[in-house]
């Protein structure tokens, strides 16, 4: 099974490739599929296979439930809990062509997502000798 886990992977970041060079990375059970640092989509096997979900915002997710794509979901400690992710549509998981413009929503949930570090305050020096 983890060969077919992997290879699914492959082909996951074969379809992402339009936003750059990704990366598949095992994380929580599932995978993780990063371009540039951003982590654009999940690969996750909630019991119907594994999937891949794509990263929405708050100005993109209406895109995805128009599509009919499933929001993820998981229970846990007898609780349903949800995060920002959708299936990929059935017929974007064909091409890299197909997939682009719902790749390129992802990459904007994700660089909406970034957290900004604040830059540290500094302490004024006054200067003079005390």
């Amino acid at each position: 099974m983890p060969a077919r886990a992997d290879e699914f992977a492959h082909y996951c970041c074969e379809l992402l490739s339009t936003l750059g060079p990704c990366v598949a990375r095992r994380m929580f059970g599932g995978w993780g599929i990063s371009t540039d640092g951003l982590t654009v989509a999940i690969l996750a096997d909630l019991g119907q296979g594994e999937k891949l979900w794509l990263k929405a915002g708050l100005e993109t997710r209406h895109r995805f439930e128009a599509a009919g794509c499933e929001r993820f979901t998981y229970e846990a400690k007898g609780k349903l809990h949800s995060m920002g992710y959708y299936s990929a549509p059935e017929d974007a998981m064909d091409s890299p062509a197909m997939m682009a413009p719902w790749a390129s929503l992802a990459l904007q949930a994700a660089l909406g997502a970034r957290q900004v570090k604040p830059k540290p305050k500094r302490i004024a020096k006054s200067g003079r000798a005390g």
